[in-house]
C-alpha cells in the first residue's frame, strides 16, 4: 500500500453561496492528490505521456460527501494506492479539514492508454517498478 498526503487551501471561486466548496470540485482536488501522488514517486503525468507513451482516463469516480469544506480551510487531501495497478489503477481518496475530520472520501479509477495506438494496455513497467517496495511481500 503506498500514501501520500498534500495540502491545499479552499480558494474562495472555488465556494458556493454558502461559502463551502462547490461539489463539483472535489473531482479537482482528487486530481491534485492524484498527480501529486505520481510526483512524489518521481514521475508527471506531462512525463508520462510524452516521455513514456502513456495517458491515463479517467473511468469512474465515486465520492461521498461527510461534512462540507469551507472558504480558506487547509484540506489534507490523502491519497492511496490499495492495490499494485495492473489493468487499472484504483486512487483511494479522503479529505480531511483543518480539525482532521473527514469532509470526503472516494475512489477514482483510471486506465493505461497508448499514446501511439489509443489502446489501453496493462500498467507500465516503470509505475509498478517504482510501486513494488510498497507492495513487496502482499499477496
Amino acid at each position: 500500500m503506498y500514501t501520500h498526503e498534500h495540502q491545499k487551501r479552499v480558494r474562495y471561486g472555488e465556494t458556493d453561496q454558502m461559502g463551502y466548496l462547490y461539489y463539483g470540485n472535489y473531482a479537482f482536488y482528487y486530481e491534485i492528490g492524484r498527480v501529486e501522488l505520481l510526483r512524489s514517486l518521481g514521475f508527471t503525468y506531462k512525463a508520462m505521456e510524452a516521455e513514456w507513451g502513456i495517458m491515463m482516463p479517467v473511468t469512474s469516480l465515486q465520492m461521498r460527501f461527510v461534512r462540507p469544506a469551507r472558504y480558506d480551510e487547509l484540506i489534507t487531501i490523502r491519497t492511496t494506492l490499495r492495490e499494485m495497478p495492473e489493468k487499472y489503477i484504483t486512487f483511494h481518496m479522503e479529505l480531511y479539514n483543518e480539525a482532521g475530520k473527514l469532509v470526503n472520501g472516494g475512489a477514482v479509477r483510471l486506465c493505461f492508454v497508448e499514446v501511439a495506438s489509443n489502446r489501453t494496455v496493462a500498467a507500465p513497467a516503470f509505475l509498478r517498478d517504482a510501486l513494488q517496495p510498497f507492495f513487496a511481500g502482499r499477496t
